[in-house]
């Protein structure tokens, strides 16, 4: 089972693309730091130091400027995550996110999905904020009592 989310994002993929790839730029919208640029293969250490959180993703797939697909949750029991980028001019990219492995037998499903659904939605504002208007304050900001 799968949660979509789609935003549009009024700059070119590149600069979509660059901002979850380069570990200098992701601080900016997302997570406290990332152990390296995301590439093919390698296992990236994510943090969020404003809720104590650390995690290990795994790049399974990069094709420069238009996807990346990473692992990431409990060993054995991954969701993997799509990040699709589609151009549609030289100023404005489709910004979808696929995560895909949820159980539909899970008693918790509604919730899962729902609370995962809020947190790609907040980190594509927050990507939306700083690649369109230069705002890197959002990030971290979420309350999650």
């Amino acid at each position: 089972m799968n949660n979509l989310t789609k935003m549009k994002i009024l700059k070119p993929a590149h600069d979509v693309f660059e901002a979850f790839a380069d570990p200098s730029k992701i601080k900016n919208f997302w997570w406290s730091s990332s152990s390296e640029r995301w590439e093919q293969g390698k296992a990236i250490t994510l943090t969020y130091d404003e809720y104590d959180a650390q995690l290990e993703i795994k790049i399974a797939e990069v094709d420069p400027d238009k996807k990346i697909v990473f692992l990431w949750g409990a060993p054995g029991a991954e969701n993997v995550v799509t990040i699709s980028l589609k151009e549609l001019d030289s100023s404005t990219t489709i910004i979808e996110v696929n995560e895909d492995g949820f159980k539909s037998d899970d008693p918790e499903l509604l919730y899962k999905m729902i609370d995962n659904k809020e947190g790609w939605v907040y980190m594509l504002t927050c990507l939306k904020g700083y690649l369109e208007h230069g705002i890197n304050t959002l990030r971290g900001g979420l309350v999650k009592d």
